[in-house]
């Protein structure tokens, strides 16, 4: 047994899939932030399964390489040189995959792929993760293996790169940046790795879940009747990929699970519906790429999950003839992935399990949650609903009363409303805005503004200086043309963020992603504009300012005096007064 933070763990047992334990360690170190998340509610799942009726509920057997072997493999292959220099990504990258594991590693990891011939995730579990004001999400690598070659060598070495990836994402250029921004070294972390199985089913060349989620248990962006502490549920097709990298997913309240997001129209609604999915490429033969995160991940069209028959429970289709979205797949029409058959119709009490799991993570971790899962809903052709539990994180709720008021509204200096705000507080101290400039923008240079906007926040980084970020679409989302593709340490020094939407590029917002986790774990004000808000800005004054730098897509400014951007998290509204 090994002792970790006053958590017994059983040894890694070499046959992996048929151990008694389903969470295992390698190594005598220690386990990383991520998985002493899930270890601490795993007692807790376990006291409370038989809440979790038509459910098998639990955490996916997983194994633990303790960062001992980490600390091993970066001083034996001398590693720490180029880790911590300017190098590219993908030169630490490859010195990496040309170093040794070490010797005492390689043999449980041999067995693991003797014994296992499903799909696996590799993951990061870093010292530094997952604190509850430095969560680190999405920050380093996670790799999906197919583990399905014949031959057991070829998934022996697949499983190895895998590993060694996660181990360089530690001092890739996003890591460095965020660990930079939260004022810590990359030389002080360490890593463990979870090597873990992937919640889904084969379905021709794909493996995937019929479900992925991430719920809230505090929701700052409500809608309809719901309240924050009613929480918020983001749901996709396929892999969770789609939801934490920011893509198109399904947003719910619990407390109001058949209310459907406000949108306008089913015109809007068919717009904001999810088109693709993620899923493992499990063909024999896939091109030889170690160093990409998604070398064994395929991106596919919904039209092939309804081949696959896994759109029965998770879409609806729009009936024209009567002009209304129907549950199911019954007729023809455009599908709509709503997961109306079981929200709406109860085919599967998912909504009940999602609202007991958040209210168990609550308890045991004593504050606001984000929790993230994915669910199998049958196996042998009979329904057999399986939730895996990915994932637990602390959220930073404040409890500062503000308000917004009438006469904030009828301010002669008001620059900017919104109704649809994240966050809680009062800022009285930000003179300068950087912002993406409207008389040119265009969402295909949306990577290009990216750089600009790295560039003018590593100078406030410098200073130790916040400023006010105002820009088009979805940040942070990693499709570039949902938005402004940004990474959390290209804009680590914005404090207050203006999302503006365009009549012809009107996102919903994204919930669910890494990058809005982090968002409001450093307690940054985010606005979110619809169009018709953005005509109400005050352009002209912006224009009116001193300019500290003008690039081609982007343009610096310093105003004469602070803004005060008063932000009421329990209305999600905020004002920002020149």
């Amino acid at each position: 047994m090994n002792n970790n933070n006053n958590i017994s763990f059983s040894s890694f047992n070499r046959k992996f899939f048929e151990a008694d334990d389903d969470f295992t360690l390698i190594g005598l170190g220690e386990i990383g932030g991520k998985a002493k998340g899930l270890a601490f509610i795993r007692k807790f799942l376990k006291e409370n399964e038989k809440e979790f009726k038509e459910f098998i509920v639990n955490i996916p057997r997983l194994t633990v390489i303790t960062t001992d072997f980490f600390d091993e493999f970066m001083q034996t292959n001398n590693l720490y040189d180029v880790a911590l220099s300017d190098e590219n990504d993908t030169m630490i990258a490859h010195k990496f995959m040309k170093a040794t594991l070490p010797v005492g590693l390689v043999g449980d990891l041999r067995s693991i792929v003797e014994n296992v011939r499903l799909p696996l995730a590799v993951r990061s579990s870093s010292m530094l993760e997952d604190a509850l004001y430095e969560p680190f999400a999405g920050i380093y690598s996670t790799k999906m293996i197919s583990n399905n070659q014949p031959d057991l060598q070829t998934r022996f070495s697949k499983l190895i790169e895998a590993i060694k990836l996660v181990y360089a994402s530690t001092f890739f250029k996003k890591a460095k940046d965020y660990i930079t921004s939260i004022g810590k070294s990359s030389k002080d972390e360490k890593m463990a790795v979870i090597i873990q199985e992937v919640v889904g089913s084969k379905f021709h060349n794909k493996f995937y879940p019929e479900i992925s989620g991430v719920a809230r248990s505090y929701n700052y962006y409500t809608f309809g009747k719901s309240k924050p502490e009613d929480g918020v549920v983001n749901l996709a097709l396929g892999l969770g990929k789609t939801i934490v990298d920011g893509g198109i997913s399904w947003t719910y309240c619990p407390a109001y699970p058949k209310n459907p997001p406000p949108f306008t129209s089913i015109k809007e609604l068919i717009d904001n519906t999810q088109r693709t999915f993620w899923a493992i490429n499990m063909e024999k033969s896939v091109l030889y790429d170690p160093i990409n995160e998604v070398e064994y991940m395929i991106k596919s069209d919904i039209n092939e999950a309804e081949y696959d028959g896994t759109l029965n429970l998770v879409a609806s289709t729009y009936d024209a003839a009567s002009d209304r979205v129907k549950p199911g797949i019954g007729i023809k029409g455009a599908r709509i992935i709503n997961f109306a058959p079981i929200l709406e119709l109860n085919y599967i009490n998912l909504n009940e399990i999602i609202k007991k799991l958040l209210e168990i993570s609550e308890k045991s971790l004593e504050t606001a949650v984000e929790i993230e899962f994915a669910i199998t809903l049958k196996k042998d052709n009979k329904l057999s609903p399986r939730l895996g539990f990915l994932q637990v994180r602390p959220m930073v709720v404040s409890n500062e009363i503000v308000e917004v008021t009438e006469e904030d509204l009828k301010n002669k200096d008001l620059f900017c409303y919104s109704n649809r705000v994240l966050g809680n507080g009062v800022i009285d101290y930000i003179d300068e805005i950087v912002f993406v400039k409207s008389d040119n923008f265009d969402i295909k240079y949306s990577q290009k503004i990216a750089v600009e906007i790295e560039q003018i926040n590593k100078g406030f980084r410098e200073r130790n200086k916040k400023y006010l970020l105002i820009g088009y679409g979805r940040w942070g989302s990693t499709d570039p043309w949902l938005g402004i593709p940004v990474e959390w340490g290209q804009i680590s020094n914005a404090k207050v963020i203006i999302e503006a939407m365009l009549p012809q590029f009107n996102v919903e917002l994204s919930q669910g992603s890494h990058f809005f986790h982090n968002i409001n774990s450093f307690e940054v004000l985010y606005f979110s504009l619809k169009p018709d808000y953005i005509e109400k800005l005050d352009w002209n004054w912006l224009d009116n300012n001193t300019v500290i730098y003008e690039g081609e897509y982007t343009k610096h400014i310093k105003l004469k005096k602070p803004l005060i951007i008063k932000v009421d998290g329990r209305k999600a509204e905020g004002v920002i007064l020149k």
